[in-house]
């Protein structure tokens, strides 16, 4: 017994470990050591991972629970990026956005312009639109750059596209927004692209390291393709004249680098706002977070929530509103 207790309260700490480690992605970029990034992908499971063992520590009435639980309190600023319980705030909202991974319309364009038309949204924010993004209702449209596009009640002043180096693409709106202009980004980090085909779990032990290596060759590659693309982004809301609200899809979880670089920069709404789970990505039955809102500090979060009531698209819509001071 005393073996098993010696290897599982190793086995805990090596998780723990590996969470802890997570927060390196904010110093170490892909091109040095890419891998680093691969643990921002298993912080989900390894969270309940460990969750699980403390209460098996308490069952078993062992004092090592305490401090395992002590050094878990480490993890609840990272873990808030993904499951968070904050109190609505008091005060009044005067816009109303719309994030959603349309997916080319393979789900059905019509279905998804009578889903967004029905948010009556301010600006609605769409990645992989396809063809064109021309929801009813919206005047004022930004179509012109490609796999991302605004739709916009507000009167659109300036756009221009940010330089991306990857296959991601992103650009910005100067939109005026009840007599402020705020600077709109909407970005589109490069995808894995995976062959789902690839992915799917096999019951093969051999399959199964076949499509490991098949992951891990396009998860690395890409996270040094975002690296690039997320200093360009990062630069353009450095250098904006107007607060900024940045929206889109990142292809990257929380606790990743490319993550923590626009949030040197800029507020998670979800972690000022948000209530329950994050998750927007739904294909995969994993749970992974990869749409967001960050925002400047002028601009204030109100609510923010994930529509999980529909399923317009392999991604669900992230909805919120804000103040703009």
């Amino acid at each position: 017994m005393k073996i098993i207790r010696f290897f599982s309260t190793l086995f805990h700490a090596g998780v723990l470990i590996l969470l802890l480690a997570t927060s390196l992605n904010a110093v170490v970029p892909p091109q040095k050591f890419a891998y680093l990034n691969l643990l921002s992908l298993a912080f989900p499971v390894l969270m309940i991972l460990n969750v699980l063992l403390c209460l098996w520590w308490m069952i078993r009435g062992k004092k090592r629970a305490i401090l395992f639980i002590v050094l878990s309190l480490l993890l609840i600023k990272p873990t808030g990026r993904w499951l968070n319980w904050q109190t609505k705030s008091d005060e009044k909202a005067n816009l109303k956005v719309v994030s959603l991974n349309i997916k080319g319309g393979n789900f059905g364009r019509e279905k998804v312009y009578e889903y967004l038309k029905n948010q009556n949204a301010d600006i609605i924010f769409a990645q992989e639109f396809g063809t064109e993004l021309n929801v009813p209702t919206y005047a004022n449209k930004v179509v012109d750059y490609q796999i991302v596009a605004i739709n916009s009640k507000f009167k659109i002043i300036n756009t221009d596209k940010i330089a991306t180096s990857g296959n991601g693409n992103s650009f910005y709106a100067d939109i005026e927004v009840n007599g402020k202009i705020i600077r709109c980004i909407n970005l589109y980090l490069t995808p894995f692209a995976f062959d789902k085909k690839k992915v799917k779990p096999s019951e093969d032990l051999e399959t199964n390291k076949t499509k490991m290596s098949y992951i891990l060759k396009r998860l690395v590659p890409t996270f040094k393709a975002h690296q690039q693309e997320v200093a360009e982004v990062r630069q353009a809301v450095l250098d904006s004249p107007y607060p900024v609200l940045l929206a889109g899809d990142f292809n990257a979880v929380p606790n990743s680098y490319e993550y923590y670089q626009v949030n040197s920069v800029l507020e998670d709404a979800f972690v000022k706002v948000g209530r329950g789970s994050a998750t927007s990505f739904h294909d995969y039955k994993f749970p992974i977070r990869i749409d967001y809102f960050f925002s400047s500090k002028e601009i204030q979060p109100i609510t923010y929530r994930v529509d999980r009531s529909v399923k317009v698209s392999d991604h669900f819509p992230v909805i919120a509103t804000f103040k703009v001071h």
